[in-house]
């Protein structure tokens, strides 16, 4: 299979994990030995992008959006994770996924967004989604993911409850057609 690298994975019916139904996520790392990635409709409760500023104690120069957290996967859930624009890099510490994408897991990034410095658009999460060897692969094969490129307003807007369905339509399938039956053709 190919790199699926700054691809979106959308989670079928089929899935088979409670913790990933109606998912979708942002592939940031695909590698033989292991996959990783950030679910981009999963806020976490209530908890906004302003409170953990605050319980971290990143002072905020600007006014920062109430922007939802979201958690990330089930994943090092203790762990931050910005996937953010371009125009911004912590040497050392951001990863490139694609020209639309980059991904930092520092407290630097947190600093930025709370500052003039911010990236244009950026979404946080807590813990991530991670894969073994061939297990995204088995996962795909099996229907439990359909693979989808995806856009920035899919990834950094608002709407969480109809990212999952969006990204269904972008790519021309009805939600409402979907079963938990796969078939292969």
């Amino acid at each position: 299979m190919s790199d699926l690298t700054g691809k979106l994975l959308i989670a079928m019916p089929s899935i088979g994990d409670a913790r990933f139904s109606r998912s979708v996520v942002l592939v940031c790392a695909h590698e033989p030995e292991y996959a990783m990635g950030i679910v981009l409709n999963k806020p976490i409760g209530d908890l906004t992008l302003p409170q953990l500023l605050s319980q971290l104690g990143i002072e905020q120069d600007i006014k920062i959006p109430d922007s939802a957290v979201l958690n990330g996967g089930p994943v090092g859930t203790d762990r931050g994770f910005v996937v953010h624009t371009d125009d911004f890099h912590c040497e050392g510490a951001t990863l490139a996924i694609n020209h639309d994408f980059c991904l930092t897991a520092t407290r630097d990034a947190l600093v930025a967004i709370a500052s003039d410095e911010a990236p244009r658009e950026s979404v946080m999460a807590l813990g991530y989604s991670g894969w073994g060897a061939g297990q995204l692969e088995n996962e795909i094969a099996d229907n439990a993911w359909i693979v989808s490129e995806p856009i920035p307003d899919l990834v950094f807007g608002p709407g969480h409850d109809s990212k999952w369905t969006t990204a269904l339509k972008l790519i021309g399938i009805d939600a409402a057609r979907l079963h938990s039956a796969g078939g292969n053709a």
